[in-house]
């Protein structure tokens, strides 16, 4: 997976230079957690927890500045940005999870094909990615792949489903370690096909599960219905159509896309 990233980021770079995508500035301690929650203010952490935590690749900084910006005034190309790196992240943060590393090369990437999507709206959510720019994307991507007026239609709804999926996560104010757990039961999935060893991911999920329901009883015990809630969210993160994140956000990229899209999720 290591190989996977370093080729992803210089086709990135590539791109950058050709053009084809915005560069990324980097930037330090000006990304803010769902809740405003840095890594040492919980009172209590597992150490599973805590390793979920330290694989993200931008812990305080992990999406840069644009979601801060003032009355999340951001334009097109910054969103398309921001979510191309936030789709790498995801692969990133899977490569230095726990136990993750340690699977089959052909079971890590059958996980990240099945769940990139799910990963993806997850860290939406986390980020606060504004989406009143839709259907400005929505309009570019249109127009870069135009669709007969069914399809425009049927387009139009999943990307409202996209949209009440992140809102529905924010008005959970998801924690910095809550997030962390639950994309780690999202990948731990035993529905990808052709796993190796089915019975060993189950019990990567399990334990990932078990981490969130006593994280979730230890830092909010007046809230007693919050995991079942946390849970609860992850079976309708599908019926966001993976798909409709590529149209959405990275059809513009062309050709760009489809190699680093190649190159995460098909070694």
């Amino acid at each position: 997976m290591q190989a996977i990233w370093d080729l992803e980021q210089g086709k990135y770079a590539l791109a950058v230079q050709r053009g084809r995508m915005p560069p990324t500035q980097p930037t330090h301690g000006q990304f803010a957690l769902t809740n405003g929650d840095p890594l040492n203010c919980h009172s209590y952490l597992s150490g599973y927890i805590s390793l979920l935590l330290r694989a993200e690749p931008y812990p305080t900084s992990r999406f840069g500045s644009q979601c801060m910006q003032p009355n999340n005034i951001m334009g097109i190309e910054n969103i398309c940005e921001l979510a191309a790196r936030m789709l790498f992240s995801a692969v990133e943060w899977a490569r230095n999870i726990p136990f993750f590393p340690d699977l089959q090369i052909t079971d890590q990437v059958a996980l990240l094909r099945l769940t990139w999507s799910e990963l993806f709206v997850l860290n939406a959510a986390q980020c606060s990615m504004p989406l009143h720019v839709a259907p400005l994307l929505a309009a570019a991507g249109l127009h870069a792949s135009p669709m007969s007026a069914d399809r425009v239609v049927a387009f139009m709804d999943h990307i409202r489903i996209f949209q009440e999926q992140v809102e529905k996560l924010k008005a959970l104010h998801v924690d910095s370690a809550e997030y962390s757990c639950l994309k780690a039961i999202v990948l731990f999935t035993s529905d990808a096909c052709g796993l190796s060893d089915v019975a060993h991911v189950e019990s990567l999920q399990e334990k990932s599960q078990c981490a969130l329901e006593e994280y979730v009883r230890s830092q909010y015990p007046n809230q007693p219905t919050r995991f079942g809630k946390l849970l609860l969210r992850l079976p309708s993160l599908r019926t966001v159509s993976s798909s409709v994140i590529e149209q959405l956000f990275f059809v513009r990229l062309g050709l760009a896309w489809k190699c680093c899209k190649g190159d995460l999720l098909s070694k």
